[in-house]
Parts: C-alpha cells; sequence; structure tokens
C-alpha cells in the first residue's frame, strides 16, 4: 500500500464516517497529505476550504482536527473534490484537487448505479450485491495504494488564509423570537429577522 497513513488512522476515520468507501478513501489521502505537510489542528493552527460536502471530507475533521465547530473547517459550494489547506504559524498553503478521471470510467458507471438503485430502495440480486460489494472494494484499494500526484494535483491557494472564528452577538428575530447570529441577521421596514422569516416577506 503506497498510503502513508497508519491502519489506526484509517481505522479512526472510519468509525467517524460509518462505513468504508471510495469517497472516504479519497478524503484520507487529502488528510495523508494535510498530515505530512501542515500538521494537525488541535485548535484554530490548520484551516481546511472544502470545495464539497461528500464523504472525503469526514476524514479531514477526524484526522487533521479541522471541524465546522472549531470554524477550522469552510465550506464553498463548488462540487469539486478539492481542499485548500492553511498553516497560521507561517501562512503556507496549498489547493489539492482530485485528478478527473481518479473516480470515472465504465466499471465505475456500473458501481453508481448500483448504489442509486440502493439508496431509491430498490432490492439487488445477489449477484450486484456480490458485484457492487467487490467493485466497492477495488475502487477504494486502488485509491488507497495510488502514489498521491496520481490522485491529487497541487496547486496553489486560491484565495488568502481565511480569518479566524469570531465570537458574535446573538440577536432575536422578531418573527419567531429565535436567537440568531448577527453576521445571519437581515433587517426589513427597521425590524430584524432571521433568514428563514425574512425570506417569506421578502418572497411576497
Amino acid at each position: 500500500m503506497t498510503c502513508g497513513l497508519t491502519q489506526e488512522q484509517i481505522d479512526k476515520a472510519v468509525s467517524f464516517h460509518g462505513h468504508w468507501c471510495p469517497g472516504l478513501a479519497l478524503g484520507l489521502r487529502a488528510a495523508e497529505w494535510a498530515l505530512a505537510n501542515m500538521g494537525s489542528a488541535q485548535d484554530e493552527e490548520i484551516v481546511t476550504v472544502t470545495e464539497t460536502d461528500m464523504c472525503a471530507v469526514d476524514a479531514i475533521q477526524s484526522l487533521v482536527g479541522c471541524t465546522f465547530g472549531k470554524g477550522n473547517l469552510i465550506y464553498h459550494d463548488r462540487g469539486k473534490i478539492a481542499f485548500t489547506f492553511y498553516r497560521r504559524s507561517d501562512g503556507k498553503s496549498a489547493r489539492l484537487v482530485s485528478r478527473a478521471d481518479i473516480i470515472g470510467g465504465e466499471k465505475d458507471a456500473l458501481r453508481r448505479d448500483l448504489l442509486r438503485r440502493v439508496r431509491a430502495g430498490e432490492t439487488l440480486t445477489p449477484e450486484e450485491k456480490a458485484l457492487h460489494a467487490s467493485m466497492r472494494k477495488a475502487n477504494c484499494e486502488r485509491i488507497m495504494s495510488l502514489p498521491l500526484e496520481e490522485i491529487y494535483q497541487i496547486k496553489p491557494a486560491e484565495a488568502p488564509m481565511p480569518r479566524r472564528a469570531r465570537l458574535m452577538e446573538s440577536l432575536t428575530c422578531e418573527d419567531c423570537g429565535e436567537g440568531v447570529m448577527e453576521s445571519r441577521i437581515r433587517k426589513l421596514g427597521g425590524k430584524y429577522y432571521c433568514i428563514s422569516c425574512f425570506k417569506k416577506y421578502d418572497d411576497r
């Protein structure tokens, strides 16, 4: 196996995510690079900007220590398997972008179709179940064994390092009465609303 992670680290990510899959394997390889080149985050020293919300992100959270709760995991919805890592101590940064052909092809299209059918509640035949499991396992093994440069392109960061997470005042929505972070409050007619309540009035 080319992967530089220990079995303990892999098991930790699988336990956190809940199952073993190609998406998590991609996240493990990105986490492998981050740990080797940036270190891990006990607090907010390492920041990750993720451009996907798929399985791979859980490997980043469990191994690199970048989480939404600490404010050092930032999600930009771009539909790309891409992660930008920043280290606050020295400003080091890099963006890892998965190569377009890392997941794809005729065999993967078949695996995805089987997975789609399972998620739609369809019942697979015993033969289809066995095929799906073997293809999934083979894809995971391939991702974990390939050299890192065959999985990710390593590019310069596209944006400056994000600022540290800020503590903000909580305001009260004048419609639903729920507390709202001040940066998410909306003002209409001299009154303050949460995003959900604001939309009700703004759509009228």
